[in-house]
Parts: structure tokens; sequence; C-alpha cells
């Protein structure tokens, strides 16, 4: 038990950097756009467009923690959560909002993939349920941020939506839990004693080209991260258009909103622990394939329904979806890759779960100004439905073959 103290200063320091990023996304961000005249396209780029910055820096960014430490790689990903909330105070036209966005997007990109290399280093045979543990812990942040944000926003008096300073007391509120982790983190990096290799220039080129070369040639890293790629695609497209659709179309308020991607996140959390537990003894492939299904049909439902209540089910069935897959994809990858590529794993992964995210938002506004919300949510559901015989077809975990 020698990692608890690290493990646990890790997942403090999780807690507060994803509810910075929280308060800063769902619900705010889409109402944010909205408020700056954005149509359903713009907004979905708005959402989206931070992910596509992680598709850029999340591989390169767990392949250098492998040479030149996490520790380093994880104070640069701090310094962007801490800092870049407070760009959004000045922000008064969507296309400074996208620029701020992308560069916001830098905070999960260097942080991710090193903090889940971190985890895998001190696993053991344990990696399914630790990483599941510290992603629930971690993502507490995620649960407390979106109602938080959208309480902020409902305190504008009146029924024309909230006002500018309802934005920025959010991302004030966003940058002070940015600074608390960066600060947290500054005190657990200053108290380890342990020291990183240094490594000479050419050696670090070296490892820095053969772990990337070696994870992404993998088909299996592959395939396991584009079920995960897939998943998080509706992932994104309800993190941007569910508070659209509960507002605009349904009539909630901005806090109900916020609410329901609370359930959601509450369905991943309470569940992914246990679900990370069962990966680890009987194996990744079943749980992955059983969440793709319950994503794709909770997905679906949504634009078929009206009432708040409905709505939370939905939620928190496509809550515990997200968890199976999420508890078993990571920890697979990290079974088929080699310790000293555990960053590179998992920035591969971190890269391919961002093109999904990105694409989730950017897609779904594409659609829903064209077809609206019920074509648009049935075909993305449709494509999670066709990914389960690809996958039950040609991935193959070690665990479930054993």
């Amino acid at each position: 038990m020698t990692f608890l103290s690290p493990f646990t200063a890790l997942c403090t320091v999780g807690f507060f950097a994803r509810l910075s990023y929280a308060l800063a996304r769902s619900p705010v961000l889409p109402l944010f756009a909205l408020y700056l005249g954005a149509g359903p396209e713009a907004i979905g780029f708005a959402v989206g467009i931070s992910t596509v910055t992680g598709i850029f820096f999340k591989l390169p960014s767990g392949a250098l923690s492998d040479v030149i430490g996490r520790k380093k790689t994880m104070l640069i990903g701090l310094v962007v959560f801490a800092v870049l909330p407070f760009a959004y105070l000045l922000i008064d036209n969507y296309q400074t909002l996208i620029i701020v966005r992308f560069i916001h997007g830098l905070a999960t990109a260097i942080y991710g993939p090193v903090s889940m290399a971190v985890v895998a280093d001190v696993a053991g045979e344990r990696k399914g349920e630790l990483l599941s543990w510290f992603s629930s812990v971690t993502i507490i942040g995620n649960l407390l941020g979106a109602p938080l944000g959208g309480f902020i926003l409902n305190t504008s008096p009146g029924s024309a939506g909230p006002a500018i300073g309802d934005f920025h007391l959010a991302y004030l509120a966003s940058g002070f839990a940015g600074v608390m982790a960066l600060v947290l983190a500054l005190g657990v990096l200053k108290n380890d004693q342990k020291t990183e290799n240094h490594h000479s220039l050419r050696e670090a080129s070296m490892r820095f080209v053969s772990g990337i070369k070696e994870v992404a040639s993998d088909r299996r890293v592959i395939i396991t991260s584009n079920m995960e790629g897939l998943q998080n695609m509706t992932v994104g497209a309800l993190e941007a258009f569910l508070p659209i659709y509960a507002v605009t179309v349904v009539g909630l308020t901005a806090f109900q909103a916020g609410l329901l991607w609370g359930v959601q996140v509450v369905a991943t959390i309470v569940s992914k622990p246990i679900m990370g537990k069962t990966s680890d003894e009987y194996g990744r492939k079943p749980l992955i394939t059983a969440g793709l299904f319950l994503c794709a049909v909770s997905f679906g439902a949504i634009p078929l329904l009206s009432n708040f209540y409905l709505l939370g089910l939905a939620a928190l069935i496509f809550g515990l979806g997200e968890a199976l897959v999420t508890s078993s994809s990571a920890a697979l990858i990290i079974d088929i890759c080699k310790e000293k590529h555990f960053g590179a794993a998992m920035g591969t992964f971190g890269t391919i779960f961002d093109i999904g995210h990105a694409a989730g938002p950017i897609l779904a506004g594409v659609l829903i100004a064209r077809f609206d919300y019920l074509p648009t949510f049935w075909l993305m559901a449709a494509m999670l439905l066709a990914a389960i015989p690809v996958f039950m077809a040609t991935a193959k975990s070690n665990k479930d073959a054993s």
C-alpha cells in the first residue's frame, strides 16, 4: 500500500482540475455560445474544438512523459487548467471563444494521458480497478461542475436567460478550482523526493519515437481505442446538445439541464470501480460490448422524451453504459502494452478518444441543423450498434482468452 498516499494526492489534484474544466464546459459553454449568437452547428464546433486539441497533443504528451518524467509533464497541463478560465472573461464574440476553447483543450490533452500513466505505473495487477477508482474519484469534479455551472447561470432573474455577469461568475469559479489544482500539485511535487530518469537528447528522441511506433502499430490498441472513441462521440454530442434540447425543446431550466448531466456522471462514478474490478476478474470484452449497447439505446431514446425524470433515467442508463466501456477499455490497452510505453499507450488511447469526443458535437450540430434531433440521435446510436459486431469479431483480450 505504499502507493496509497501519492494515489490519493493524484485523485485530489484531479478532482479540482476536472471541476475547473467541467465548470467551463457543460452546460455553461453551449449556453454561452448560444448567448453569443451561435447556431447549432457553431455550438457543436465550440464544444468540440477543445477536444480537437487533444487529437494533436495527447499522444505526444503521453510519449513525452515516458521520456522526461510524469511530474514535469503534469505540471504543464495544470498550469493551463489554472490560467485559461480567466481568459473567458475577455470574450465578447464567438471567434474569440473558439480560440480560447482550443487553447484550453491543452489542459486535458497534456494532463489526461500522463495521469492515467501514473496510475498504471503503480497499479500492478489491479489496473482495471485502480484506473476505474481514479477516474471515478476525479470525475466527481465533473459531477459537481455541471449542476454548479447551471446553478450559477440560473441566478439571473427573469426569463431572458443568463446575463454576461452570470457567465463571468461561472468562469471565475472555474479559474479558482484550476488554481487549487495547481497549488495542490506543487505541494505534492515538492514533497515527493523521488527522482525521475534523465536521458540524452538522442536517447530521449529514440525512446519517444519508439514508444509511439510500438503502440500505434498494435491493432488491438487501435480497435479498443476506437470503441471508446465511438462511445465518446455520443458523450460529446450529449454534452453539447442535451442542455440545448432540455432548455429550448423541453422547457427545462439551466439548473435542471445541469442536473441531467450530473445524473449521467453519478451513474458512471458509482458503477465504474465495480465494473473495473469485474473486468480484472472476468475479462474486458463482455463489459465493453454491453456498455456500447446501453449507450446506443439510451442515447437514441432521448429525443423521444419530454419529461425531466424520463430524461434523467435515460442519462442514468447512458452513464452506466459509459462506465462499462471506460472501466475496461483503458485497462485492456494497458494489459497489451509494455510498462515503459504506458504513457504512449494512454496518449494513443486519448487521441482516438478525443477524435470521437470532438466529432460528436460537431457531427450532431451539422445533422441537427438539417434534420432535427430525432434522426440525428438515431443515426449516431446506429453507429454504436454497428460497431458491436466488429469489436466482438476482432478485439481479443488476454483475460478473455485465458
